[in-house]
């Protein structure tokens, strides 16, 4: 008998939910019925008919919630470690002022501090801001890995960001001086950001030197493709004389003529790159803040992926992003729960939970067709035999890395790859792929195995929003709305869960009528609501009570406190009139051919005191390659 890899049920609420289902329902009619019997306001009319039709589309969440659990520890029995998959990472980033290099360097690091086969996994960042800055952060990431690398394995670290590990104090031993040797390699990386471009005499080896003096006739949008082999398997080595895994910059070839395609169009990129280089079956897609906070996450996506029976048409197995908000009360409700844990466990009892751009284990076979009916022969993934670094290989990643490339080849963006059309290339992709047969998985184990940060302001936060709002409104009004696509496509349930994300700008119709119409109301001396002691008070009371009361619970079950579900109920009501409302405008007026959809940055920096630097004009390589011969010893 087979090894047990995973299991499941039905969660237990899902009865509840369909009873209150039942109630809630025949109370909405109720509801509609006195609007219609009564005089009101045809305004109040069509606010509680979208709120109602936005209530129905979000029962598809709630009808078979599902919960998952892996046993990892079953993977032996199954396979030898040195027969797992090959592992592609992809790290994308786009801005060093926004995304800081350093926080992107140890998101890789984690990365990297898998507890894989090194011969089996691979890191490729891509710099979609073309930055000589990230180049040189990695340069000093990849020295520090030495390091690093086998620190973690022999004092069995969890929190595999050097960033995320050193911030939760407690150093000492050994730990002290590799806080010593990363706060190096972090003032180095600053002095750099503080000059805006990188002083030669920073860097020690005639190799780096050639490679940051061409990097003075590039601009962002205007610059040829970059690829830089940092650490190879086959010839590099930590300090303990361990292989370490593979690790490739990559900033795509870039012309103001050409579309970009915002980061689909990055990942295409390095979904090209990586098929010429190492060809990894997985691939694992993390944004550039999410850090890995479990290294055995892996091997609880291998639970799903090396079941033969559950397997063949498995797309991609999701774990839920998890955020770190900026204080107590996440007062700007940053970590998401509703969206990345509710709303993936109720999809997850459907076809499965949708991409989310980050977290994310992918089958590569299934970016490229639809879903075999059989499991694909080990000779689909062939892995380079000769170096990443060789003159022939480069030749090949640099043409796939090239703008050119999708000229002629209308299939990427459509059919292949991470799919192109909308701001949420995460969320379009994933719904694509459901049409197309693939299922996913939700993995949600107790220890979150990712973790990122969230956005650091309320502008940031607003601004996130919006972003979003408009991604989903290019879906939502394009041929392949989820209403009715979708629907047919995939289920009806699905359907409606993907059409109430596609919908979800559209709160500012109802929140700004409920803003404005009591004003108007108590302005004309006229009732908008039954006084309490009318019976249909009562009907009103239950609405709102059930509404709220089922909330809170949902919300309090993932592990939410009440403080930051007050703030999550505040922030949907300044995004509803905000964020939502602007998106819509931004939308319609694209529509017309008045203006086009912007991909903005949020944020990552940390605010921080101001740290002096002039220590660091007289810190080189060497150096820093002495402190890593001292630990050694």
């Amino acid at each position: 008998m087979a090894p047990l890899l995973h299991t499941h049920q039905i969660h237990p609420r899902a009865t509840l939910n369909r009873l209150h289902f039942l109630l809630y329902s025949l109370s909405l009619l109720l509801l509609l019925h006195h609007h219609t019997t009564t005089p009101s306001s045809f305004l109040l009319l069509l606010a509680d008919v979208f709120l109602g039709f936005m209530w129905l589309l979000s029962q598809g969440y709630r009808w078979r919630p599902v919960r998952r659990w892996e046993f990892p520890e079953h993977l032996s029995k199954v396979t030898d470690s040195k027969d797992l998959p090959a592992l592609d990472v992809f790290i994308c980033t786009a801005d060093p002022y926004k995304e800081p290099p350093v926080g992107v360097a140890s998101t890789a690091l984690s990365a990297l501090a898998f507890d894989y086969p090194s011969d089996r996994l691979s890191v490729y960042v891509s710099d979609d801001g073309g930055s000589d800055l990230t180049l040189f952060a990695f340069f000093e990431a990849a020295k520090f890995a030495r390091c690093w690398l086998p620190f973690c394995r022999q004092n069995g670290v969890m929190e595999r960001s050097p960033e995320a590990y050193f911030q939760s104090g407690g150093c000492d031993g050994e730990a002290e001086e590799m806080k010593v040797m990363f706060e190096s390699l972090k003032e180095r990386v600053d002095c750099a950001m503080e000059k805006g471009y990188v002083d030669l005499n920073l860097v020690n080896s005639p190799e780096e030197k050639e490679i940051f003096k061409t990097w003075k006739n590039f601009t962002r949008n205007d610059h040829p493709s970059v690829i830089q082999v940092l650490l190879e398997s086959k010839k590099d080595k930590d300090i303990t004389g361990h292989p370490l895994p593979n690790m490739i910059y990559i900033s795509r070839e870039k012309c103001p003529a050409s579309p970009h395609n915002f980061k689909a169009g990055a990942l295409n990129a390095l979904l090209r790159v990586s098929e010429t280089m190492t060809n990894a079956p997985l691939i694992l897609t993390l944004d550039c803040d999410m850090c890995s906070n479990d290294p055995n996450a892996p091997q609880r996506a291998l639970c799903y992926f090396l079941d033969k029976d559950f397997s063949p048409n498995l797309f991609f197995v999701q774990f839920p992003q998890r955020y770190i908000g900026i204080n107590k009360n996440d007062i700007y409700s940053g970590e998401f729960r509703r969206v990345f844990i509710l709303g993936e466990q109720g999809l997850d009892g459907l076809q499965g939970p949708n991409y989310v751009g980050t977290g994310s284990f992918f089958s590569r076979r299934s970016l490229y067709s639809s879903p075999p009916v059989t499991m694909p022969s080990s000779d689909e993934f062939k892995v380079q035999s000769c170096l990443l670094s060789s003159e022939l290989v480069l030749l090949k990643a640099h043409e796939a890395a090239s703008f050119e490339y999708e000229h002629g080849r209308k299939e990427w963006g459509s059919q292949i790859g991470f799919r192109y059309g909308s701001l949420v290339e995460d969320y379009y992709t994933g719904y694509k792929l459901h049409c197309q047969g693939w299922r996913s998985v939700f993995c949600n184990p107790d220890r979150p195995a990712f973790l990122g940060e969230a956005p650091k302001s309320l502008v940031d936060a607003l601004s996130q929003g919006k972003r979003w709002f408009v991604g989903l409104y290019q879906v939502c009004f394009s041929r392949y709305c989820p209403l009715l696509y979708g629907s047919r496509k995939i289920s009806l349930l699905a359907g409606f869960c993907y059409m109430y994300y596609a919908a979800w700008g559209c709160w500012c119709i109802p929140l700004i009528i409920y803003g404005l119409l009591p004003q108007l109301a108590l302005f004309y001396g006229k009732s908008l609501f039954p006084k309490a002691s009318d019976p249909w008070f009562f009907l009103y009371a239950y609405l709102f009570l059930s509404t709220y009361v089922q909330d809170l619970i949902e919300f309090m079950e993932v592990g939410g406190l009440i403080q930051r579900w007050w703030s999550e109920q505040r922030m949907w009501l300044i995004k509803g009139i905000t964020s939502s409302t602007f998106a819509t405008l931004d939308f319609i007026l694209s529509q017309i051919g008045c203006s086009a959809p912007r991909f903005n940055l949020t944020s990552k920096v940390r605010k921080k005191k101001k740290t002096s630097y002039m220590k660091m004009a007289s810190l080189s390589s060497a150096q820093l390659h002495h402190s890593l011969s001292q630990w050694e010893r």
